[in-house]
């Protein structure tokens, strides 16, 4: 196992030097500041894999270089598009850098409602309340038949909500929703636009008549333009799974369990077609095992995120501690040291401890509450390499 973090270029507040001092191998970044959609230089990349490399660390893993709407819709410029991403994964690999990170979720990446749940023992995390993200969809988005895809009970709690809720707390669900989490980089929405739900509402426009089939179509097409050359390079892709993995404002999400994953790998047979396997995506859909696709796919996985999340009553998630939740994270390195030993992962948001107030460059985003998961994993690791050696009967 290589013990990775995501970072967020020179801007972020927590320093590679901080991240050198408690451990950190390798690093998961992107040139961040390149427009969605242009070209990744050979120079970039090997400026910023040098900066990297004088904090004696190394560039593991790139997250992202985004796959763009009009690639996942299949507009009219989608092949000059895969072009240019072709020519970027050519400069990665040419630099070195050999594992790409992506997803093909349309228009919307994570979701959540809260992004400072409190817990009792005082920190925070992430929280997914399906009735407040029912009430974004059908009050404030104002999605065409969007009734459909909530239970009277659910359209019954929406109308009880739209009672009391304040226009601050609207306002703090657009944010929430559709600015922060996905502005933050290379995001579709900005933090300074104007009239966010507008935008919002244009994008989710693009993919009218684009169903779950027409999706994995247009995945297929984009996999098998880039596969030569990745074979040609040694890049490794690994796309993300689907967060929360189930359908969303009437858009189709297409890697959400095994069935989906084995869809994918199966379409473009190649092994530098593969899984990132986020441990905290995959748990918060009832339907998901974590150990069961760690198992299964653990071959065809080139990169993990080690989080963990809590199912709740009524759709309702949370981001748990790392030791807890339905992410069996134990379980998984175990899995993954004995499968496929040396994968790069990083511990993933976790919680929000004190002193985190200051330091975060993006919701959610801990660096005490990441601190202490990679600290666990330290200590995870030495029981794993025990049993793989023999050591104990544990």
């Amino acid at each position: 196992m290589e013990k990775t973090w995501r970072w967020f270029g020179k801007k972020d507040k927590i320093t590679l030097a901080m991240l050198r001092q408690i451990g950190v191998e390798g690093i998961v970044t992107a040139l961040h500041d390149v427009p969605n959609g242009e070209i990744w230089t050979l120079e970039a990349i090997e400026d910023l894999k040098g900066y990297i490399e004088s904090f004696g660390l190394r560039w593991s893993v790139v997250e992202s270089l985004p796959v763009c709407e009009e690639i996942k819709y299949a507009g009219a410029g989608r092949d000059r598009l895969i072009e240019n991403y072709k020519i970027s994964l050519a400069n990665l690999g040419k630099a070195g850098i050999g594992t790409v990170c992506y997803n093909f979720m349309p228009v919307i990446d994570w979701i959540r409602t809260d992004l400072q749940h409190p817990w009792e023992d005082g920190t925070s995390s992430l929280y997914f309340d399906r009735i407040r993200f029912a009430y974004f969809d059908l009050k404030i988005l104002e999605r065409e038949n969007a009734e459909a895809d909530y239970s009277p009970e659910e359209l019954d709690k929406v109308a009880e909500l739209d009672k009391v809720i304040t226009e601050a707390e609207k306002a703090e669900l657009v944010d929430t929703i559709i600015v922060k989490t996905q502005g933050f980089v290379n995001g579709n929405i900005k933090e300074d636009d104007k009239n966010p739900v507008a935008i919002f509402k244009r994008l989710l426009a693009l993919y009218k008549g684009i169903d779950r089939e027409a999706l994995r179509d247009n995945m297929r097409y984009f996999l098998s333009a880039i596969m030569p050359v990745c074979e040609e390079y040694g890049v490794n892709m690994c796309v993300h799974p689907d967060d929360p993995p189930f359908q969303v404002l009437g858009l189709p999400r297409i890697v959400t369990d095994e069935v989906d994953i084995a869809w994918f790998l199966n379409a473009v047979d190649n092994p530098h077609n593969g899984l990132t396997f986020c441990a905290g995506s995959l748990s918060a859909g009832e339907q998901n095992d974590t150990r069961e696709l760690a198992r299964k796919f653990a071959k065809r996985t080139h990169f993990v995120h080690l989080r963990s999340t809590k199912a709740m009553p009524g759709g309702n998630f949370i981001e748990s501690s790392h030791l807890e939740g339905r992410g069996h994270l134990i379980d998984l390195i175990r899995i993954f040291e004995k499968e496929n030993p040396g994968l790069p992962m990083r511990v993933d948001h976790g919680r929000m401890m004190l002193g985190d107030e200051d330091k975060g460059y993006n919701a959610g985003y801990s660096f005490h509450g990441r601190m202490l998961a990679l600290a666990q994993v330290e200590g995870m690791m030495a029981v794993v390499d025990d049993e793989l050696s023999g050591k104990s009967e544990d």
